[in-house]
């Protein structure tokens, strides 16, 4: 593919649409981006060539005028000099090198066509690779946001699985035994407090132990009588 051609398809490419049908569309406008940047070289290679062939074509034309002045006095002395068949040989040879100036700035006109043609095209391409690379940054910040955003529905799954359940319970009970283990320092236990039911219970048994208690001595005072 010629390089005017790939020129004609990058300007005419739709990014976004591209971009969308892509599997990875990162690498795709990493590689359309290079793309551009070379046939971009190539673009200023081949204007430059066209501009130079214009300063060679104006050279050749600086010379060709030196041409006409040089034989317009030729013929010019050859009529001082009454030599009429030379001054008629000098002005053909100083028609002949107007004719090629003429032609050669017809060459002029249209080299400097394909330069204007040239840097619009080099124009173009410069703001479709600003676009691109636009674009890139906007791509490499979504799957900057896309990976923090996999990561953290992976550790929220990951604290929501059955084996850290697990692992908190271990280790709970792993502080269960160190608190119990603690509680028997030199062979002594320290009891736990009863619930509330266990006092009650206990202020219930000692009134039922007292009344039996004061039954038995009254018993045992009217035997003694």
């Amino acid at each position: 593919m010629g390089i005017y051609s790939r020129f004609k398809d990058i300007v005419s490419s739709n990014l976004n649409s591209m971009l969308d049908k892509a599997e990875d569309p990162e690498k795709m406008i990493r590689l359309m981006i290079q793309e551009m940047e070379e046939t971009l070289v190539e673009l200023k290679s081949s204007c430059a060539s066209i501009m130079a062939d214009k300063k060679g074509v104006e050279r050749e034309i600086h010379i060709m005028e030196k041409n006409v002045q040089k034989w317009q006095e030729r013929a010019e002395l050859a009529v001082d000099k009454e030599r009429d068949d030379l001054a008629k040989e000098a002005l053909i040879e100083k028609n002949r090198y107007l004719q090629q100036i003429d032609s050669q700035s017809d060459n002029i006109s249209r080299l400097d066509m394909l330069i204007e043609n040239a840097r619009k095209d080099i124009d173009q391409l410069e703001e479709k690779i600003v676009a691109a690379k636009e674009k890139q940054k906007v791509l490499i910040k979504r799957q900057i946001r896309a990976g923090q955003s996999l990561k953290a529905q992976k550790e929220i799954r990951k604290a929501g699985s059955t084996d850290v359940f697990r692992r908190f319970e271990a280790y709970e009970q792993r502080i269960d035994r160190m608190e119990a283990e603690a509680s028997l320092v030199n062979g002594s236990v320290v009891s736990a407090p009863g619930s509330l039911e266990d006092e009650f219970s206990r202020l219930e048994s000692d009134d039922t132990v007292g009344s039996e208690l004061a039954a038995l001595k009254k018993k045992k005072s009217g035997n003694a009588e």
